[in-house]
């Protein structure tokens, strides 16, 4: 049965420390002393002053604190360390996420990959959701049927314990998924709300009448309009419509109900205990909901995500929070918490706007929308980063670029609509091997699936010439990453040149998710090639290791130093300056360009290259990689 039945005693925090020992127990009372202010301001913002609230706050300390005591020595060991340095995350960071049985088999299997990640220079390793998923269909692990116990398939606890030591051992911070909006049908509150337990059912976001429902739905966008359309699925043993944001079988929760947030952050808590060091937290943006409007981003996310950051620094300082949050350039700052409730939010979101701009960029052969997003990018506080990246498991989902493709006349995001023929290889000239995801409309951009190889033409390529400009385009989309991020993330095969999923092994999986087509295994033969000098494999790995390398060495790389866009004077090149020191020039063009660099130089950058430069007061431009 879940804890929530049995919440821990007013007060019992305090008795927890008393009994602790006196080095523990004095850095608890400094933490608790600077974060409990935090955490009763949010907490009453959310919930209401009164006894309910204290009691909430009191039940959550009481689980931090437990949560803090039982840490491993290395943990403790590892928060300390990283209080004392907190910017350990922003120098020379690289990022690499996978499916683990797509890439290893089982978590036992990424062990023996660990070698493989250093030698990319890898620091931060996200696992996609390894923990229990739904029977049947489960969208890819992230419809969770338990927080806390590992997916049987996918290994042990037992095996994720040893997994997060020998990551810690080679330096490498293992992220894991949790899922914030909903939980599976099955989880054990699902059926203990089905199975008529009032307390279970009040854990859930439920409608009693259809038109309730209606009421709902004229403000709500729909996530998977093909394949799961509406936000609500009718459930007769309820006799109610449950809200089901994503998939029919995952439910939204209520977090309205506080016992939903003590649950949800208690249950994170107990994980980073497993040693994983970050959280991806899922769907954040839909957490709170609000008649009258989209139901996303509304101020009650950022309360309750700076009480999860305050109660996550008393229990386990060391652990990233990430936010998942893909949303319009504009409407990220408050998940880093620049909103009009500032305070410590999150430590990383993905720059997804950067990340379709950039394929936008390729298509067209211009650079105005994605050097839109690159001039509204806000700068993020200190101990902050963007994460940057090619692709990811998700879609490229276009329509977070309309803010950008409005402002520059494109009202009707025809702009977008042509990328999105563009990569499902639709258009005329297009190179792409691509799908389109949730639309079968072709007046309609909502995503586009397919790996990164495939999209830039690898795949399609009939001459040397071709295999070279795919190659290419490659290059120069992950040159962009590793020079804009703060933590710059490859996605499992981009660094090989993996293509799409095979025919056969989409039919043997389960479920309709396009998204499927860029979720390929792993393949040996590949990697192994990326040994052969001269091979295509060996040409991307050991320019992303060069990359790397880079990122290590060089101060301008550091996660705080501001990254802005400058004049080119050509409309295909997209040109940055980092920091003082850092210059970097990025062709979109299939034609060469003479471009000017400042102080008086001038560079030829080939189709589809790119070029970062090092200058000072006292020496000329100096090429570092190109």
């Amino acid at each position: 049965m879940s804890s929530s039945v049995s919440v821990p005693k007013a007060s019992a925090w305090r008795r927890a420390l008393m009994n602790a020992s006196p080095d523990r127990a004095d850095e608890l009372a400094k933490r608790i002393a600077q974060q409990l202010p935090i955490l009763q301001n949010r907490l009453s913002r959310t919930y209401g002053e009164g006894h309910q609230v204290e009691e909430l706050t009191e039940q959550l300390l009481a689980a931090a604190v437990d949560i803090a005591l039982k840490r491993s020595q290395a943990l403790w060991d590892l928060d300390l360390s990283r209080q004392s340095q907190p910017h350990w995350h922003q120098q020379g960071a690289v990022g690499y996420t996978a499916y683990v049985d797509h890439f290893a088999g089982n978590l036992r299997g990424v062990v023996d990959r660990i070698d493989y990640l250093k030698s990319l220079g890898v620091t931060y390793l996200h696992l996609l959701p390894f923990f229990k998923a739904a029977e049947g269909p489960n969208d890819g692990g992230f419809a969770v049927a338990n927080f806390e116990v590992v997916e049987p398939r996918l290994g042990t606890q037992a095996d994720l314990q040893l997994l997060t030591q020998a990551l810690r051992a080679a330096g490498i911070s293992l992220c894991s998924d949790f899922v914030l909006n909903h939980v599976a049908h099955d989880h054990e509150w699902a059926v203990e709300a089905r199975n008529g337990n009032p307390e279970f059912q009040n854990f859930f976001c439920m409608a009693h009448s259809q038109a309730e429902v209606d009421g709902w739905e004229k403000n709500l966008p729909h996530i998977f309009p093909d394949t799961a359309p509406g936000n609500f699925t009718y459930q007769p043993s309820l006799k109610a419509w449950v809200w089901t944001t994503f998939y029919p079988y995952q439910w939204d929760l209520n977090y309205a109900n506080p016992k939903v947030f003590f649950e949800v952050v208690s249950a994170m808590m107990r994980v980073a205990n497993m040693g994983v060091e970050a959280f991806r937290l899922d769907s954040t943006g839909f957490l709170w909901k609000r008649e009258g409007t989209n139901c996303q981003n509304q101020p009650e996310v950022h309360w309750l995500l700076q009480a999860m950051r305050a109660l996550m620094e008393i229990a386990c300082p060391g652990v990233l929070l990430k936010a998942e949050a893909i949303m319009p350039t504009h409407q990220l700052p408050p998940y880093f918490g620049l909103g009009e409730t500032p305070g410590p939010e999150c430590h990383l979101a993905y720059h997804s706007s950067m990340m379709a701009a950039s394929w936008v960029a390729l298509a067209e052969e211009n650079v105005s929308i994605l050097q839109a997003v690159m001039q509204n990018t806000p700068a993020v506080p200190q101990g902050s980063s963007w994460l940057t990246y090619v692709r990811c498991h998700d879609d490229i989902g276009w329509n977070v670029l309309r803010p950008e493709a409005q402002a520059l006349g494109d009202t009707r995001y025809q702009r977008l609509l042509n990328a999105s023929h563009f990569f499902a290889g639709i258009a005329p000239g297009s190179y792409a091997q691509g799908a389109s995801f949730q639309t079968t409309d072709l007046q309609t951009a909502h995503g586009t699936n397919g790996m990164a190889s495939a999209l830039v033409g690898m795949y399609s390529a009939s001459t040397p010439a071709d295999s070279q400009l795919a190659l290419d385009r490659l290059l120069l989309l992950q040159s962009l990453s590793y020079f804009t991020g703060g933590l710059p993330l490859l996605y499992m095969g981009d660094e090989l040149g993996m293509g799409n999923t095979s025919a056969e092994v989409l039919a043997a999986r389960q479920g309709p998710d396009g998204r499927e087509l860029h979720r390929p295994n792993w393949q040996e033969a590949l990697a192994q090639l990326r040994k052969q000098e001269g091979s295509v494999q060996h040409r991307i790995f050991s320019k992303l290791q060069a990359f790397a390398q880079l990122r290590k060495s060089l101060t301008a790389f550091h996660g705080d130093v501001p990254v802005n866009a400058i004049e080119s004077k050509h409309p295909t090149v997209l040109a940055l300056q980092r920091g003082a020191e850092l210059k970097g020039f990025f062709n979109f063009s299939r034609l060469p360009v003479d471009q000017d660099v400042g102080n008086g130089q001038t560079l030829a950058i080939k189709p589809y290259g790119f070029v970062w430069l090092q200058s000072s007061s006292s020496a000329p431009l100096r090429t570092l990689i190109d």
